[in-house]
This record gives C-alpha cells, sequence and structure tokens, in this order.
C-alpha cells in the first residue's frame, strides 16, 4: 500500500476574502487573499474563472482530419486548430464538443471517445480542457456560427497532418497538442481494430 502523501502535497490554502474585478458571463477574475500552506502567511493570488474546455480530433471514414481555421485576434493570425469550445451551462462535456463540432463545420459523428482530462493551466485557472477523438467525422449540415464568426473548414490526410505539425508547418496552439500526445497514447493501449488502423494511418 502507498504511503500517504507528504504534509506539504495534501495542505490547501484557506481563503479569507474574494473580490471579483471582472465577471463576464464567459470570464470572471478574481483576487483571493489566502492563509497559504505551510508559510502560513496571508498572499494575494489572482484567480481567473472560466468555463471547462473541449476540443475533438475528428478523423473521416477516409482518415483525413477535419481542422478549422480562424482569426485569433490577440495575436493577429489565422490559425489552424481542431474544433473546439466551451462548455455551457450544464452540459456534459461530450455534449458540448458535439454540439461545438456541429456548429463550427457542420460535421457530425457517431463513434466517440474521450482521451483525456487535465487542468489547463492551475497557476491561474480553474477550469479543465477535455480531449476527444471522433470517428466517421461527415458533414451533415450548415455551418451555426456566432455573430461574427469566420471559421474556414479544411480536411488534411492524417499522416500530412502529423507530418505538417512535426515540421512546424501547422503551429497548433499547446493544448491541442497535448491532445495529440493523448491520441497517441490511447491508440496504443487500445485492442480495437479501427483504432490499431487509425494509428498505423497516422503513424503514431
Amino acid at each position: 500500500m502507498a504511503g500517504r502523501a507528504p504534509p506539504w502535497r495534501q495542505a490547501a490554502g484557506r481563503v479569507l476574502e474574494s473580490k471579483y474585478l471582472i465577471a463576464e458571463p464567459w470570464m470572471g477574475l478574481r483576487r483571493d487573499a489566502i492563509l497559504s500552506p505551510g508559510d502560513r502567511q496571508i498572499r494575494d493570488r489572482l484567480v481567473f474563472e472560466y468555463p471547462d474546455w473541449v476540443d475533438v480530433i475528428a478523423v473521416t471514414p477516409t482518415f483525413n482530419i477535419v481542422l478549422v481555421e480562424q482569426y485569433r485576434h490577440p495575436i493577429h493570425q489565422v490559425r489552424t486548430e481542431f474544433p473546439a469550445g466551451a462548455v455551457e451551462g450544464r452540459e456534459l462535456p461530450l455534449a458540448a464538443i458535439q454540439r461545438e463540432l456541429r456548429e463550427e463545420t457542420g460535421y457530425v459523428s457517431d463513434e466517440w471517445y474521450l482521451l483525456g482530462t487535465a487542468p489547463v493551466n492551475p497557476a491561474w485557472q480553474n477550469n479543465h480542457i477535455h480531449s476527444f477523438l471522433a470517428l466517421g467525422a461527415r458533414p451533415d449540415a450548415k455551418q451555426d456560427l456566432d455573430d461574427g464568426e469566420i471559421i474556414h473548414i479544411q480536411e488534411l490526410p492524417l499522416t500530412k497532418f502529423v507530418d505538417k505539425v512535426e515540421a512546424g508547418e501547422i503551429e497548433l496552439p499547446a493544448l491541442q497538442l497535448g491532445g495529440l500526445y493523448l491520441l497517441d497514447a490511447f491508440v496504443r493501449r487500445s485492442a480495437k481494430p479501427k483504432l490499431a488502423l487509425l494509428r498505423r494511418r497516422a503513424d503514431l
């Protein structure tokens, strides 16, 4: 039986006071005064509150990957990314990413796998990202975009996509690079023939 974690790993700071600096439906920023574990000093900590995020590696029956291209204003660039978005209200993460895939691309899938869940940035943020794999993705409807949202869709052969990422020709956001790592680990663990074929086709 494994021993208990040392006390410093078990301790949590005690919040003495919280004040919201920003309170928007999609993001909050609060300042916590905490009595920190260990040294017991009162310190201020900023916490960004976001809903959980979701993204998907969507693969078609012919082993193309479905990608989106959209303008990202903070870096003033059009970026190539996986379809992604935020969990709304009491949505389950799977329902959220199924909605986002359909809205952003018009694609749907009947075969979904959770690749993994992880904290986004625990030094500053309170949310998690849930990464999914969708197999047999197919166009089924028109895009249903938010006002002012412009998203272009492209399909790339999965092997060509992986080559472009490794060569630096496609620079995925860091969280989505993590999704590729989770995909590699997931297909290596799986005994499903379809996932073994995906691994071979993607050269994972």
